[in-house]
This record gives structure tokens, sequence and C-alpha cells, in this order.
């Protein structure tokens, strides 16, 4: 949000968050990412903020380290350990999905993966969380009205059990609450 603020030239807060689409590590060649042998090829994608995200993704299950304060937009070069010796292959997100038969792994938005017929919550060997992810899609307002009481009540009706059973029913882990 602070690059769209500069950019733009707007004040925009988060008031709530609501839902992201999970980044998902996904395979035709292993079914465990313990099965992932030594110099697998491991496709990302290459623009930088989701580049960072599958990074993070790849260190949270183990199978690269990242230095100490890679931030949010984490590239190749915060790799400090890489036990099996992956070989990681930048492409654009949308292909992603097509890289699988000539990849060992392929990390994949969850939009992608849902229009090529995976279905994240079954097909994807691990998930990005959803709470405390600083990924997620929000409630944003300009500055100074976080308190205003349509927006108040619109983010505790966004934040409901309802709303989070709706996303969980209706997305079936392709989206996922992000509260």
């Amino acid at each position: 949000m602070q690059d769209f603020n500069q950019q733009h030239g707007t004040n925009l807060v988060a008031v709530a968050k609501v839902h992201i689409e999970p980044l998902g590590i996904y395979s035709h060649k292993v079914k465990s990412l313990q099965a992932v042998p030594a110099g697998a090829v491991v496709a990302i994608p290459n623009d930088a903020t989701n580049g960072g995200r599958a990074l993070h993704l790849l260190a949270d299950q183990g199978l690269i380290k990242l230095k100490a304060g890679a931030g949010n937009s984490a590239t190749k070069q915060d790799i400090v350990a890489n036990p099996k010796n992956l070989q990681l292959k930048e492409l654009e997100a949308a292909q992603l999905p097509r890289s699988l038969d000539d990849t060992t792994l392929s990390v994949i938005n969850g939009n992608y993966a849902l229009t090529t017929g995976l279905v994240p919550a079954k097909d994807a060997l691990a998930l990005e969380k959803g709470q405390g992810n600083p990924y997620a899609n929000v409630l944003a307002v300009a500055k100074g009205h976080e308190k205003d009481a349509g927006v108040t009540r619109l983010a505790r009706l966004l934040n409901s059990p309802e709303v989070k059973k709706f996303i969980e029913d209706k997305y079936k882990g392709a989206v996922i609450p992000a509260f």
C-alpha cells in the first residue's frame, strides 16, 4: 500500500485484513516436500512481490534459509542456505502452472492455480497461511476515516465468523481468510 500511496499521491491506510489467494507449492513429480531430490528445479514467480513471497514460503517449509531481515521483497541473493542445492528458475507467474511437467516444484499464485484446474487445498504440497500474512487483501480507507461508523461496521462484518465460513466454503482453500 505504501507503493500505491507514493505512486498515486494518496494516503490510504489498512483497516482490516480480509482474504488472500495463497501461493502454493505444487508438483507433478513428488508427493511430498520431503521427497524433493537434491538439485531439483523449482520455478518461482519472476516479479519482485511474488518472488519474495515464494522464497519465504520455501523457507517456511525448510527448503531454503533466508538471511535475517530478508523482507517481503526477498530475492535469490537473500538465500543463505540451500541444503538440497535447489535450482531456482524465475518465470512469469502465468506460466508457472505450465511448468509443472518441467520442474520438480512450482510455486504458483492461487489465481493461476485455479484457472488451470488445480485445487489449492487438495493439490498443493504447502500453502501460505492467511492469518498475519502481509500480502492479504485489505479494507483500505483514506487516513482519518478509520474510525468512521460505517468503516468500523464494515470492517467488523468483513472479519465476522460468517464471512470466514463463506470464504472457506465457497473457495475451498483457493482464497483463505486473513483474519
